[in-house]
């Protein structure tokens, strides 16, 4: 029985079929997320689990090169956007695209989606898969 790490198998396993600049989102509970994409649903009430909440988790065991977010999070909800920034190295590339293009593109090209309960308008972010701290690099 797994006891440490990222606890939901769907998520652990997800996560282990990921290779470097693949993508995975963690998204709001609202954003529509075509059927073709895999959707790991873990929201059970307003704003449980959080977006944030889930982030910190699944950074404790991913290595992520770039982030991508919504120009409406930037608009809409600014406060979550310097909380996604607070949470990398500056020398984590952010791209910040239109919400019809994070919306209709991007989540039909994530591996996965984790949608939480999180109710804080357009909530929604995509990590880049990096290569991490933990590989050997002679150079």
């Amino acid at each position: 029985m797994t006891e440490t790490g990222i606890l939901n198998r769907e998520i652990a396993a997800e996560m282990a079929k990921m290779g470097h600049t693949d993508k995975m989102m963690i998204v709001d509970a609202g954003l529509a997320v075509p059927n073709s994409t895999k959707v790991i649903d873990l929201s059970l009430s307003k704003n449980v689990p959080t977006v944030i909440q889930v982030l910190e988790e699944v950074l404790k065991h991913f290595s992520v090169e770039k982030i991508i977010y919504s120009q409406a999070t930037v608009d809409v909800s600014p406060s979550r956007e310097k909380e996604f920034l607070n949470h990398f190295e500056k020398d984590v590339e952010a791209e910040v695209v239109p919400h019809p293009v994070l919306r209709d593109e991007i989540t039909k090209e994530v591996k996965f989606v984790i949608r939480t309960g999180d109710f804080t308008a357009n909530s929604n972010i995509v990590l880049v898969s990096a290569g991490g701290p933990r590989w050997y690099c002679e150079k």
